[in-house]
């Protein structure tokens, strides 16, 4: 058999899957609203926070890292299901005119308006502009933008990936995909557990603060951040090259809600010590788990995720980005201009600062991601309608 040629009957099934892929998938949109709402909850003030309570809401990061290795997985595996390739250049550009020119916009805001800083000191631009930031980041020594240690794991996994596809399509194999995600499952293992007994345990044995060097060795690094992606590309690769078992497993959405929920629950338990061993080492794969799950639940037709619309998710889903790339920037705005005005406490705080968000993410889709996307969309044409998550 070709490299990615498919029998008859399962080639059929793939196509249909592609023809229900052009749908709007609410699901998709109500788990990116609720990732970014994570993230927020995060970040925001204790003061704003109902009860004063955050649980372990960083993982907001780790379900955007789900929901991107499915859609990047699915836009690079789909030309093998046709016995094509896909362009790698077609593929950067699209990824350039979807994450480059927001960033640059906040980028250039952050080095010539020094107030927009929520604090003083900052990277070099040059790591910014590399996407390297997150190798090495001393967070207490450059506090400002930090959140773009996210989006340099995602320009990583867009350089490797279609590599990676494409190695493993020249002569496809199961039992090669299998030893390499095994592999990757296992290397994080160890490697995050070599670097927490290394760098964090000695730290604790002293009594001493481990926030800032647990962030630096074990969260930010790329090489410890891989489970949520292999998951979406693994979700991914089941649909277009297992229709047949995708289909039976998609009549169960609510029974992958459910366990999805059972196992987030046992993984924000053991999260909530964000800086513990038990994080490092297998806090990271059930969130990457949990959130699978979920997504998977959203992609069943019959299941509560893809039944029903939640108003203003997709919204919230379109400027998910926006927000991600402004919202600690506005808080500090927030602060700086609007504190000596209104009280940025309680509920009126927490109102202030969501209806700032969604303002600042309006103003920057709109004036930057819109027009780009459009751009993106004159220039490479009708394929890029194909894809399952708004991008």
């Amino acid at each position: 058999m070709e490299c990615g040629t498919l029998p008859p009957k399962a080639m059929a099934d793939t196509e249909s899957a592609g023809k229900l892929g052009r749908e709007r998938l609410h699901g998709l949109d109500l788990l990116r609203a609720v990732a970014i709402l994570l993230v927020l909850w995060w970040h925001l003030p204790q003061s704003v926070l109902p009860f004063g309570w955050r649980p372990a809401t960083w993982a907001g990061v780790d379900l955007f890292f789900v929901l991107s290795g499915y859609l990047i997985g699915s836009q690079l595996l789909r030309p093998y299901t046709k016995n094509a390739r896909p362009s790698y250049w077609d593929f950067c550009l699209r990824r350039f005119y979807r994450v480059v020119p927001a960033y640059l916009a906040v980028l250039l805001l952050y080095f010539t308006v020094p107030q927009f800083r929520e604090q003083p000191s900052i990277s070099s631009p040059w790591r910014f502009l590399t996407f390297t930031q997150n190798f090495g980041l001393d967070a207490a020594r450059y506090a400002s933008f930090t959140q773009a240690w996210s989006l340099c794991v995602e320009e990583h996994f867009y350089l490797l990936l279609p590599l990676i596809v494409y190695w493993l399509m020249r002569k496809p194999s199961l039992t090669k995909a299998w030893v390499l995600v095994t592999f990757i499952v296992v290397s994080g293992l160890v490697v995050r557990a070599q670097l927490w007994l290394h760098f964090i345990l000695p730290l604790v044995n002293q009594g001493e603060s481990v926030p800032v060097p647990f962030l630096e060795y074990v969260y930010y690094p790329t090489y410890t951040r891989l489970d949520g992606l292999l998951v979406g590309v693994l979700l991914a690769a089941t649909r277009l090259f297992r229709p047949v078992l995708w289909a039976r497993i998609t009549v169960q959405g609510d029974l992958w809600f459910a366990l999805g929920i059972l196992v987030l629950i046992g993984a924000f338990v053991i999260c909530q010590d964000m800086f513990s061993f038990a994080t490092a080492l297998v806090g990271y794969p059930l969130l990457a788990l949990g959130f699978g799950l979920l997504v998977l639940a959203s992609l069943s037709k019959g299941g509560l995720l893809a039944k029903y619309r939640i108003a203003g998710a997709t919204t919230a889903a379109t400027l998910a980005y926006s927000t991600y790339l402004t919202h600690k920037e506005i808080m500090h705005l927030d602060r700086l201009y609007l504190g000596p005005l209104v009280p940025l406490t309680g509920m009126t705080g927490l109102a202030v600062y969501l209806c700032s968000f969604v303002v600042a993410a309006w103003i920057l889709h709109i004036c930057i991601e819109r027009p780009f996307l459009r751009l993106r969309d004159r220039r490479l044409g009708i394929l890029l309608k194909t894809s399952e998550v708004p991008d």
